[in-house]
């Protein structure tokens, strides 16, 4: 009998066909949105276990969640707990028991409640960390430092805040943890000399330090300056350090790249001349809120030939120490002189006819400069990507054309406070790789200009249009359907803006943040339509928007699960509304002031639901209606309370939006 040939199965799934590698290449695609991933892992079961395989890192909402994320993906090497309110000794060792040798990296920024047996634990079964984020853990102390000292491999450490930890802690890191290469101290105000100095000594692989507000004197910066691969020091607000300090230091430095002396009032053009001899090869310095910046001062800076970057902003400078600037840093690139008090346009103009190379400037309230400064700006600088210069206002309207006419590389450009007008904004549309705009406060400038942006900067990302009262929902519509890759809008207190408007902006799917406070035309209709299509929506400010109410809370409590932070003051939201926020699991964030429609006991359920809450503001007469065993209970599970004693505001006209600029609460 002759032998039938066998005949395949059907093809039932033809994602099966792919490979393990092509899908890892389809899900490195979707790194912007988790909620994408999530929908691929649904397409089938083998999409599901290699979705499971491919998550490297994690950032978890609950910590009662850990045991049950850490099995679906077994191969994180790195966990962000920033998002965790609770962390206890518990979670960390579950953490531990699942990642172990895995681990590479961990993050507990804004997490509280652990200890250092919990970091022990870590510590002792994740032997590979090379990364440990521990800001803001206020309550550790030295026991939890020795513990860290344990962590051999590790390279980079932040103990931002951790005010509690002293000499005798970092002297236990800098002997354990001799690979170190990164550490922020940053306010760490019990480590002082012995501990830096330590540092210094025993981990001399460091090549980023951060020592802001710590008091040091010139012993340790002596001994840090000596460090062989060190590119990167910030002493920010350091006050024990002075010219003697500087003055002593050895020539070497042969490293270090950038160097941040902010808020350094002790220091001279004498010991910055001490400092720059040692560190010539310096690329960024910044100088902020310190000393005077005069001739004798920038002539310091003249052996810095490398330098591309100098931040001066709060200083009072003068003519003669920017034109040594222009004359010494041959080869700046970036400059920042933001509320610097005596630029003119004579020493402005000095700067940027000589750096021609100039790709970003900042001139914040450089209010003495006029359109002169501008010409010169645009005449010479015509590579610049980033100019910043609010409240600017004796540039008259006329000189903003210049901008487009001269500058067409711009990507970032801040005019909010200023007198530009629909000409200006006109020409503006010529640089079509804008990126960000913001045109705050401009009393001028209509429809008719900002069309224009709508038209020819699709790259458009940022437009903040706050409080210029010029602009309806036809320029607003257009900029939606050219820049359909908007993330952030601000339209606050734009108050001709309709539900028109919204409903053209949930085509932006990209968009994460809308600010639309004191929009009063807009309604619960608007917004349920960027909650159905704005899926990455993550702040949400509506305040003063009273034609909201419990239709649009709804919509976004089905749709906008990304949502973390939202501002329902002075609308017309309920209790239904407010309860419906809990289904967000995401939020962490609620401003509730003046909102007529609550009740006391409406409101203790809403928060007791909304179980990710770690910032809520209320209305200080709140506090007298809500238990005191209810905010025991929310403040234990990482909830903070800020209460406001805010009068309700009623509107004012438009054109006094001069004496509402603090509200912005």
């Amino acid at each position: 009998m002759k032998k039938q040939k066998s005949i395949p199965e059907p093809i039932t799934n033809r994602f099966d066909l792919l490979s393990e590698e092509i899908v890892f290449i389809i899900l490195d695609f979707l790194n912007d949105n988790p909620f994408d991933k999530k929908s691929l892992s649904l397409v089938c079961k083998s999409f599901y276990a290699i979705e499971s395989r491919h998550r490297k890192s994690l950032k978890p909402l609950r910590s009662e969640h850990l045991t049950k994320v850490l099995n679906r993906y077994p191969y994180v090497s790195n966990i962000d707990l920033s998002l965790c309110p609770i962390i206890t000794d518990t979670s960390l060792g579950v953490i531990s028991s699942n990642c172990k040798q895995k681990l590479r990296s961990i993050t507990f920024s804004r997490s509280k409640f652990f200890s250092h047996l919990g970091l022990s634990d870590l510590v002792m079964n994740c032997r590979n960390l090379i990364e440990i984020d521990l800001s803001n853990a206020t309550e550790l102390k030295d026991l939890a430092a020795a513990t860290i000292a344990e962590a051999k491999n590790l390279e980079k450490l932040w103990l931002v805040r951790c005010k509690s930890i002293t000499d005798i802690g970092i002297g236990c890191i800098a002997v354990g943890c001799k690979k170190l290469r990164l550490l922020n101290l940053k306010w760490c105000l019990g480590v002082g000399d012995l501990g830096v100095g330590l540092i210094a000594v025993k981990c001399k692989d460091i090549r980023s330090l951060d020592l802001s507000y710590l008091p040091i004197t010139n012993k340790s910066l002596s001994q840090i300056l000596e460090l062989q691969y060190l590119e990167d020091l910030v002493v920010e607000g350091c006050f024990g350090i002075d010219d003697d300090s500087l003055a002593a230091i050895k020539p070497g430095c042969k490293s270090l790249e950038t160097l941040d002396m902010s808020s350094c009032q002790n220091i001279s053009h004498l010991g910055l001349s001490s400092l720059t001899n040692a560190a010539r090869c310096l690329r960024q310095l910044i100088l902020s809120y310190g000393s005077r910046v005069d001739l004798a001062l920038v002539n310091s800076l003249q052996k810095l030939s490398k330098l591309q970057y100098i931040k001066l902003d709060g200083c009072q400078v003068t003519c003669s120490g920017l034109e040594a600037i222009g004359k010494w840093c041959i080869s700046l690139t970036e400059l920042s002189l933001s509320k610097c008090v005596g630029v003119t346009d004579e020493g402005l103009s000095s700067i940027v006819t000589k750096h021609k190379d100039l790709k970003k400037l900042d001139v914040t309230c450089c209010r003495k400069i006029s359109h002169v400064s501008l010409a010169r700006i645009t005449n010479s600088c015509t590579s610049l990507v980033s100019l910043k210069m609010e409240s600017c206002s004796l540039i008259l309207a006329e000189a903003f054309v210049l901008i487009g006419q001269r500058c067409p590389l711009l990507e970032e450009l801040d005019l909010t406070d200023n007198e530009i007008d629909d000409e200006g904004l006109k020409s503006i549309s010529r640089c079509s790789r804008l990126s960000s705009l913001k045109l705050g406060i401009c009393l001028n400038i209509t429809d008719e200009g900002l069309i224009h942006i709508g038209m020819c900067c699709s790259k458009l990302k940022e437009l903040d249009l706050y409080r210029s009262a010029g602009i309806t929902d036809s320029s607003i519509m257009a900029i939606a359907r050219g820049c359909s890759g908007l993330e952030m809008i601000n339209i606050a207190y734009c108050t001709s803006i309709t539900d028109r408007s919204l409903m053209t902006l949930s085509q932006c799917l990209k968009l994460n943040t809308l600010e639309s406070r004191g929009c009063p035309l807009i309604t619960s209709f608007g917004l349920a339509a960027i909650a159905v299509e704005c899926k990455q929506l993550s702040k949400l400010d509506i305040k003063k928007c009273r034609n909201i109410g419990d239709g649009g809370m709804i919509p976004l409590a089905h749709f906008s699960q990304n949502l973390k932070q939202i501002n329902v003051s002075y609308t017309s939201v309920t209790d239904v509304g407010l309860l419906s926020l809990a289904s967000i699991s995401c939020l962490q964030s609620m401003t509730v002031l003046h909102v007529e429609g609550l009740t006391p006991s409406g409101l203790a359920a809403a928060l007791l639901a909304c179980g990710g809450l770690t910032k809520v503001k209320l209305q200080a007469w709140f506090k007298s209606l809500l238990s005191q065993p209810l905010i025991e209970h929310l403040e234990a599970r990482g909830c903070n309370f800020q209460w406001r004693d805010k009068i309700f505001q009623a509107e004012l006209d438009p054109k006094c939006w001069k004496l509402q600029l603090a509200d912005r609460e």
